[in-house]
């Protein structure tokens, strides 16, 4: 059952990922790119985070255990990292919409 679980989560955080980038790139202003870009990695992290989890649940073994260490710490960096960034750069996108019409 957990297994579905993070399977599920892992096919929504990479569609996520797939959106926010394909925002990103439409995006004519600097700033909301940034913004989109961070939500992006966000999800990239999760991403990272939910596969080595589901990782260390499949396989057990020690290789797998650093291996999926590895994905799970890189997926927790990203994700917190970039949600700071998400929330600095969410300050200004209304601004920079407004300035830009």
């Amino acid at each position: 059952m957990i297994n579905i679980i993070l399977v599920a989560a892992i096919v929504i955080t990479f569609v996520w990922y797939f959106y926010f980038k394909t925002k990103q790139f439409r995006t004519p202003l600097p700033i909301r790119k940034k913004w989109f870009g961070a939500k992006a990695s966000v999800c990239l992290g999760s991403f990272l985070l939910f596969f080595g989890i589901n990782f260390i649940i499949i396989y057990q073994s020690s290789i797998t255990y650093v291996v999926a260490g590895l994905f799970i710490l890189l997926g927790g960096y990203f994700t917190y990292h970039n949600v700071k960034v998400a929330k600095h750069y969410g300050q200004f996108v209304e601004e920079e919409l407004s300035i830009n019409q």
